[in-house]
């Protein structure tokens, strides 16, 4: 009897691409690449050798796995450091601020176009930012001053969790034109960041406060109040921000204080438009009002005062 041989069927389907390994100049490559410890430059660089050497792509996917694990480390262990240092500084380091100079254009209790200037100081820990503001305007024409302002502040801040902070004020002030030569103010109180990412920073605050006025008359008043704070920072476009914060000493931005209570409130708001002109140098537009509502004999109840300054941080 005679048995047919078995008939196979024809196998048309292309073979597997075996795996080939990277050419050591690419390998060298890649390795440079991750050497910069740059995400843009080594993804660039993998990108070119994924085209180029198709047959490597799971060498290629295994040097980027690496990469990638190599980063975390690197940044944890950075992370660990940085928090460490700010730990261990002393108390006159860390500190970065600004300097402010420029002109300003005032109406109410004076009317007249004169110079200001501003400094401004922060120290950022783990827990703990403080911040310390000073500020001038001044005009004198002819022998007789017109316009002679003084501002200083000091604001700590505990940071108590993610997003609620405690704060302190201390805040010193003269406006012979608006009436007093000298008001201080303390507050203490909470605050929470309602907003906090990289383009948008809203946070509100409130607390009790503490305000003695010295008159220029000669006469003094001490009363209880509650102070009422809103910051508001929005960075709209690279290298422009706009800032109106509602905070007794947010003049790094703009800013608008209410202090409520004893015979008088008073109301301060300050909108800002910052412009960056390189790393240190900014440009900024202000406008600033000032409202009393129980204001001194012959003086008005509302100031405003228009800035143009140029900011150098450092």
């Amino acid at each position: 009897m005679c048995v047919a041989a078995p008939v196979f069927a024809q196998d048309d389907t292309p073979p597997v691409s075996q795996a080939e390994p990277l050419p050591e100049p690419v390998r060298a490559m890649l390795k440079a690449a991750a050497e910069t410890n740059d995400p843009a430059v080594f993804n660039a660089v993998t990108a070119t050798a994924r085209k180029t050497n198709p047959d490597s792509a799971a060498e290629i996917a295994a040097l980027e796995k690496d990469f990638a694990e190599t980063l975390r480390e690197r940044k944890a262990q950075l992370a660990i450091v940085e928090e460490r240092e700010l730990r261990e500084a002393g108390l006159f380091q860390n500190w970065s601020g600004r300097g402010e100079l420029g002109a300003f254009r005032s109406t109410g209790n004076s009317e007249n176009v004169g110079l200001t200037g501003g400094l401004t100081l922060e120290r950022e820990g783990i827990d703990w930012t403080h911040k310390l503001r000073a500020r001038a305007d001044y005009q004198r024409s002819r022998g007789i001053t017109s316009r002679e302002q003084y501002f200083a502040s000091y604001e700590p801040r505990y940071q108590i969790g993610e997003r609620l902070f405690a704060y302190g004020l201390g805040q010193f002030e003269s406006n012979r034109f608006q009436g007093f030569d000298a008001r201080y103010a303390v507050s203490g109180g909470l605050g929470y960041k309602v907003v906090e990412n990289d383009s948008l920073q809203v946070s509100v605050k409130g607390g009790p406060a503490f305000r003695h006025t010295e008159f220029v008359s000669g006469d003094q008043e001490s009363s209880l109040a509650a102070l009422l704070g809103f910051d508001f920072d929005w960075t709209f476009a690279e290298g422009l921000k706009l800032t109106q914060d509602a905070n007794a000493v947010a003049e790094a931005g703009g800013q608008a204080v209410a202090l409520i209570g004893g015979p008088s409130t008073t109301l301060s708001l300050v909108t800002g438009l910052d412009a960056k002109v390189s790393d240190r140098i900014t440009t900024r537009f202000s406008y600033s009002l000032d409202y009393d509502s129980d204001p001194p004999p012959n003086a008005v109840s509302t100031d405003t005062l228009t800035r143009f300054t140029l900011v150098y941080g450092f």
